[in-house]
């Protein structure tokens, strides 16, 4: 294995593109056989009648245009007969620079600025977008849709998880680190507390606090009596202090859930105003959340949550991808008919989606264009020259050998006409 390059599966396992073009390619040798049958054929009665003449002219040209063809079509992708003839094989000795070439030609005439923004101003995606979710099953978007969902699925199976989970992790990281978290969260405390919606969330807070206390009563039972002093557990208060405890903090929470004025419930409220106070103009706060977050962040204990979520995520997306009928039924599946259904008979959020769409595939462009041009030239480098050729000569090679049988049959065409000529103006 060593010295080799490694070679890019297709799509769909590690078999190549079905050879389209083999009952063309039988076809085009059959009637250079043919041709040449024609010829011998012809040349034994040529004293017997003038048209004979023409059938062997006509054999004869038909014969060095079929051959003339099929060396140049078979000079494309290999060496004609094995043999080492100069400037033949010319895909894959020129397989390098085949790539820059197909990279540039994309970089310059697709992937700019102007021509992506020119044609996304001319194209209605959210339109599109909204008959398709309002009606996902009918006719042509049926196969669009069972096209692109195996696409997406062989795409995800084909990418290593360990990897990808790796770099989206990296880039959220990335991104969330240069998020100011603070300011947010003192935002939001803020307006929760404005519009009173931080009410169920304590009363919550105090039941949860009841029960804890419930289910440890023999814990706080024991701290007490651990530091009674000698009297105390001798003369037995020890056990009516730790139940007047008990009694004064159940009669507490209890009030507190039921008194929205109680004192303590009051003093929680105003330390939630203070801290979402602190949290947008406190310097000191801000920085410490800041910290948290940032070790949060670099805690290996969040990578392996991040890229277990992830791995659910990436094969929850399979399977939807694998069953896209199934992914759109259900509550799901009348949430995406609804919004199908705004977008195809709201003009204004078209406008919106479009615009956005627009400006984010402008931005895209003008961002990553090199990377993307640079990624379809180093994989077709990594692709070894049978690989290319095969590639290739699996796209075009059907018209390759319509060539070949018109070069046969022009050919032919022309050597009658010379015939005629020289026998009869001539």
């Amino acid at each position: 294995m060593t010295g080799d390059k490694p070679r890019l599966p297709a799509l769909v396992g590690d078999k190549l593109p079905p050879d389209r073009a083999r009952r063309m390619r039988i076809a085009a040798t059959a009637m250079l056989v043919a041709m040449a049958g024609l010829f011998l054929l012809t040349g034994r009665y040529l004293d017997l009648h003038p048209a004979w003449g023409y059938a062997h002219a006509f054999a004869e040209a038909a014969m060095v245009g079929g051959l003339a063809d099929w060396f140049a079509v078979t000079a494309l992708f290999r060496r004609p007969l094995g043999l080492p003839i100069p400037h033949t094989a010319i895909i894959p000795e020129n397989k390098d620079r085949i790539a820059d070439t197909m990279a540039r030609f994309l970089r310059e005439n697709f992937l700019t600025p102007t021509v992506v923004a020119r044609r996304m101003r001319s194209m209605n995606l959210a339109l599109a977008a909204g008959n398709f979710l309002s009606e996902p099953a009918a006719g042509q978007q049926s196969r669009i849709r069972a096209g692109a969902s195996d696409l997406l699925a062989e795409v995800l199976e084909s990418l290593d998880p360990q990897r990808l989970g790796e770099q989206v992790r990296a880039g959220l990281g990335r991104q969330l680190a240069r998020i100011e978290i603070a300011p947010l969260l003192g935002n939001f405390l803020e307006a929760a507390i404005a519009d009173r919606r931080h009410l169920p969330l304590l009363d919550a807070l105090i039941r949860a606090t009841g029960g804890m206390l419930e289910r440890n009563e023999e814990m706080v039972r024991k701290m007490i009596h651990e530091r009674a002093n000698t009297l105390l557990r001798w003369t037995g208060l020890d056990e009516r202090l730790a139940n007047a405890v008990l009694d004064g903090l159940y009669k507490m929470l209890a009030e507190m859930l039921v008194d929205p004025q109680h004192p303590v419930r009051l003093k929680i409220e105003e330390g939630l105003e203070e801290l979402a106070h602190d949290l947008r103009h406190d310097p000191e706060t801000m920085a410490k959340v800041e910290r948290i977050k940032d070790d949060i962040l670099a805690n290996p204990a969040v990578s392996d949550w991040w890229q277990a979520v992830w791995e659910r995520i990436r094969q929850g997306l399979i399977d939807m991808a694998r069953d896209p009928d199934r992914a759109l039924a259900g509550q799901l599946g009348a949430g995406m008919a609804e919004l199908g259904k705004a977008l195809r008979e709201d003009p204004r959020l078209q406008h919106q989606v479009n615009r956005f769409a627009r400006r984010t595939a402008v931005g895209v462009t003008s961002r990553y264009g090199d990377q993307i041009v640079q990624l379809v030239s180093e994989t077709v480098r990594r692709w070894d020259a049978r690989t290319v050729t095969n590639r290739i000569e699996g796209a075009v090679g059907r018209d390759l050998q319509f060539i070949r049988i018109n070069g046969t049959l022009v050919g032919g065409l022309v050597g009658l006409a010379i015939h005629f000529l020289d026998t009869r103006v001539l």
